[in-house]
Parts: structure tokens; C-alpha cells; sequence
């Protein structure tokens, strides 16, 4: 039984996101229009009315315009507890890849990666089990990671469309520690944010304190750090100063009161709906000011914790005895949540409002942000460990605020390894570049930034003007022998991004490569 699937999507904005904006945008709407059926009941001369109604029509749909941005984004969000486990060899359904339309941004966030002190050393060094999954199932499909951000068990990974990836700027992430009185990260906060098309978004993926008496430890330890996290931009300097937010992770609150009979009860006969008013993030919302702000779909989807590991139970684990006390079975709960939040509009104060004049465009946001939850779901089929993951897809409807590259970037002349490449560099727009900035050569299909065949440095001597065309040269040893379908990617050390990409060139087959045996030598039409 699936309750509740005709229920509408959940839809906020960074223009509407409180009753009185969103009141005040539909009664101006309701004004234009009334003028224009006034204007036609009343028409006392063709011309006149005609006119009359141009311009009442201009002025309305100039209104609706303000409020419909021009583009739409998919983000596929992931929350996962995997309990130390190894990660599963097909993360397809997980990651919902042949969904149609497909996603633009994937940020995926776990809890209990395994940090033993050899492996999260070696993860060090190394990427981990479950980057390297996720990378190579999305890098096929034109996905690259843009960043990640580890805290012991902690992980969380933000993924774009590779086109996507010039206009991702100001990259920053950070964690805070909440475990043993705030030294320990085992639990906490990792946190990543961003300059999408010029709007902020941040993303944040918590491990909260475990059982069901510390439930207000939990909110105290979201608000200290929704509070203390400090980043370094001036306009948004800590997590709700963003356009939009994004909190996930296994935040840890229980079901209270019900017992568990009457859980699995309500479970097993799919009455969920039974269960909402006893979920502890629900009742924190009715009394925590900051969480109200937070907006959350339906729990139309089973509790996520506990299951028998490899199996759709929960837990049928015999009681645990500590020290001669007796523990219990642990009760089904939706631990694992994704919720988001959207800044509020800040209106001015009636004496503000006396002195502005009455323009329609009072309090419009020039680049709203629209964000529409489309689904809100667990996946049941992944059994490694003792928690289900959950999914939450979101349309973002923006305005860009810009969509031109910041360096244009292109290769000259036929490239092989036959001879010296060339290559071209244009800023088109001004940023804090430095001589740390490179260019890389990726294959087409590369995983990250950091993915390249080979880079070279830019100029090194001036910083470059703006529309200054900048030829470097690539050293004919550095080239790939075999062919293949490239891009040049130009990647800023300050904004640790890829700012500029080129379009897809073919580095042709190199003599070299026949003479080194990667490929067979072809006499009279034959190979050798």
C-alpha cells in the first residue's frame, strides 16, 4: 500500500517563501487584472480601450515574469548510513540513472564510512571505496565530482553534468565536530557550498546524537552548527545566509511513546500516517523557531532504521545484555531525513514602506530561486547495512545570473603526439586568477578535476586583460599516444573549480604508438 501518492509536490521560493510576500505578489497580480476587466466592461472608445488593455496586459505578465524563472535544474539528493559496510557494485537504482529527466547535480551524503585509523589514513591518500563507486558509475554518463568533504565517518559528494561545471564558482567546505563535547567526529556536520549560475546553495550532511532520550541534544547540536559554521564569502558568511539549504544525514530522531507492537503495526498495514505526530523532528518543529524554517515531503516511505542487515526486516537481533542490564530491540524510526530551507525574503519596516514608492517591483527579487521537491522515497533494495537509504530529487527553477564562462579556452591545429600542441586562452570576465591556475588536458569522461592526462601552467609572468588571447604550448611528450575524444579545462586555484572548458576535440593516433606496440602495425591492409 502506497498512502498518499496523489499528494501535490512540496514547492517554496526565494521570493515567495513567507504568507505575506507571497500574499502581497498574488494581490498585485489580482490589481492588474481587475484593472483590465474594468477597463474592457468600461470601454467607451476602440482606441482607448485598446490601449488601455495593452498596457494593463504588459504590466500583468511583466508581474507573472518577475515570479518565472527562465531555467530548470534537477538535484538528486542521497542520504545513506552504510555502517561501516563495503559499498554495494551497482549503485544504478540508488542514483535513479535511467529516471527520465535525468538529474544536472548529484550530492550525495553518508554516515559510518568505515574510519578505522588505517583505512581513513589510506582514504587520505587515496580516494575512498565509495567515491571511487560513485565516480565510476556517473563519469561515464558526462558527470564529474566538482568537491567532497570527509570527517572521519562523514562523506559527503557533490556531482555536476560536465557542462554545468563553468558556471559553478566560490567552492568552500567545511565540518564541525559535536562528538565527545565537540573533539570527537564521529559525530557532526560536513559541510559544501557553491555558486550555482551566481545563486548560493549549500548542502549539509549530519550525524546527530544516537537514541531516543536526546532528542533536544539533537536540535542543540544543529543549531550549534547552523551557527558556528563560518565561511569565508562576506554575503554568506554561516549556512542560513544561503539562498537555499539543504539539510540530510541520519539526523537520529525517533518515534516516541508507541510501542513496538503498534509500530510495526502501523508499518506492516501501511498506516504511516499514524506514526507523524510521535516523530521527533515533527514535535521539535512546533516549538524550535530555526527548524520551522525548514521544509520537509511527507514520510510516505517506510522508517529506515533498523533492519536485519541483506534483508527488508527489522531488527529481530536477540537482547543485548551490558554489564547484567538487559538492552532492547531497537524501534523502527525515521532516523535518515533530507529537509531544505529557503532564505526568508527580509521586508522593510513600515516606515520604510511609507517613503518607497508604490512600483511593482518592490521587493521582487530580480534572480528568484524556485526549488519544487519532486520525490521523497527510501530505496529498500539496498541491504548492506542496518539503515535504508533515502532519496529526495528537487527542481531548481533560476534565473542566471550570468552564462558566459569566465575564461574561453580552446585548442589549435590538429593535436597529436607527433608534434607540439597548441592551445588558446581568453578571460572573459574578471576574477581573482593566479599564476597557480592551469590547464588540463581530460579525456572525455574524466571523474575530476584533478582526473587530467596532462596540464600545463598559465602565463606566468603578467595576469592576463581581459579579451587577451594567451597561446601555451603542450609538449609534444605530454600528449596521449592513442586517440581519442578530449577537453581542455581551465581550473582556478581560488575558486577551486573549472572555470572555462573547451568544446570536444579528437587527438589523433600518433606514429609513436605503432612504434611502441600499443597498436598493431597495419601493412596492406592488414594488421601485423
Amino acid at each position: 500500500m502506497e498512502p498518499f501518492t496523489d499528494l501535490p509536490r512540496v514547492r517554496s521560493d526565494s521570493v515567495s517563501s513567507s504568507v505575506s510576500q507571497g500574499s502581497r505578489s498574488k494581490m498585485l497580480l489580482r490589481q492588474r487584472l481587475s484593472q483590465l476587466l474594468t477597463c474592457i466592461d468600461d470601454m467607451s472608445s476602440d482606441d482607448e480601450a485598446s490601449e488601455e488593455v495593452s498596457r494593463t496586459l504588459d504590466e500583468a505578465f511583466q508581474l507573472c515574469g518577475r515570479f518565472i524563472p527562465t531555467d530548470a535544474f534537477r538535484l538528486h539528493i542521497v542520504t545513506w548510513n552504510v555502517a561501516t559496510a563495503e559499498p554495494p557494485e551497482d549503485v544504478t537504482s540508488l542514483l535513479q540513472l535511467d529516471v527520465q529527466p535525468p538529474a544536472d547535480l548529484y550530492v550525495i551524503g553518508l554516515q559510518e564510512v568505515n574510519a578505522t585509523p588505517v583505512r581513513f589514513i589510506s582514504d587520505l591518500l587515496a580516494e575512498d571505496a565509495w567515491s571511487h563507486v560513485f565516480m565510476d558509475t556517473l563519469a561515464p554518463r558526462g558527470f564529474v565530482k566538482v568537491t567532497s568533504m570527509r570527517m572521519q565517518g562523514l562523506l559527503l559528494l557533490v556531482f555536476a553534468k560536465q557542462l554545468h561545471l563553468p558556471f559553478i564558482r566560490n567552492i568552500q567546505a567545511t565540518y564541525t565536530r559535536t562528538g565527545f563535547f565537540g573533539y570527537w567526529g564521529n559525530k557532526g556536520g560536513v559541510t559544501v557550498r557553491f555558486s550555482f549560475y551566481g545563486h548560493m546553495v549549500c548542502f549539509l550532511n549530519c550525524h546527530l546524537a544516537a537514541h531516543m532520550n536526546y532528542a533536544l541534544q539533537r536540535v542543540d547540536e544543529i543549531e550549534y552548527i547552523l551557527e558556528t559554521q563560518d565561511l569565508d564569502l562576506s554575503d554568506t558568511p554561516h549556512v542560513r545566509d544561503h539562498k537555499a539549504v539543504f539539510w540530510f544525514g541520519d539526523l537520529n530522531f525517533r518515534i516516541a511513546d508507541h510501542g513496538l507492537h503498534f509500530l510495526r503495526s502501523s508499518i506492516n498495514s501501511g498506516r504511516l500516517n499514524l506514526l507523524w505526530n510521535k516523530d521527533q523532528l515533527t514535535m521539535m518543529k512546533k516549538t524550535e523557531a530555526f527548524l520551522q524554517e525548514f521544509e520537509e515531503g511527507p514520510l510516505n516511505f517506510k522508517p529506515t532504521y533498523k533492519f536485519d542487515r541483506n534483508s527488508e526486516t527489522y531488527d529481530t537481533s536477540p537482547p543485548r545484555t551490558w554489564f547484567g542490564f538487559t538492552g532492547k530491540k531497537r524501534k523502527p524510526a525515521w532516523t535518515d531525513r533530507i529537509l531544505w530551507r529557503i532564505k526568508p525574503k527580509t521586508f522593510p519596516s513600515e516606515d520604510e514602506d511609507e517613503k518607497a514608492s508604490t512600483s511593482s517591483d518592490e521587493g521582487v527579487d530580480e534572480y528568484p530561486l524556485l526549488v519544487t521537491q519532486d520525490k521523497y522515497t527510501s530505496d529498500m533494495s539496498y541491504g548492506a547495512s542496518d539503515h535504508k537509504p533515502v532519496i529526495a530529487t528537487f527542481s531548481l527553477e533560476l534565473k542566471k545570473c550570468f552564462d558566459t564562462p569566465l575564461v574561453h579556452v580552446s585548442p589549435l591545429g590538429v593535436w597529436s603526439a607527433d608534434q607540439e600542441a597548441l592551445l588558446n586562452y581568453t578571460v572573459q570576465e574578471d576574477f581573482l586568477s593566479s599564476t597557480w591556475d592551469w590547464i588540463g588536458l581530460y579525456k572525455v569522461g574524466f571523474k575530476s578535476a584533478f582526473d587530467y592526462e596532462t596540464f600545463v601552467w598559465v602565463r606566468e609572468e603578467d595576469l592576463p586583460e581581459i579579451n587577451e588571447v594567451i597561446q601555451l604550448h603542450v609538449d609534444k611528450d605530454e600528449i596521449p599516444l592513442l586517440s581519442g575524444h578530449y577537453v581542455l579545462g581551465y581550473y582556478s586555484t581560488n575558486m577551486k573549480s573549472i572555470i572555462g572548458l573547451s568544446a570536444d576535440f579528437q587527438i589523433l593516433e600518433s606514429k609513436r604508438a605503432v612504434m611502441e606496440g600499443l597498436v598493431p602495425e597495419n601493412i596492406n591492409g592488414l594488421n601485423q
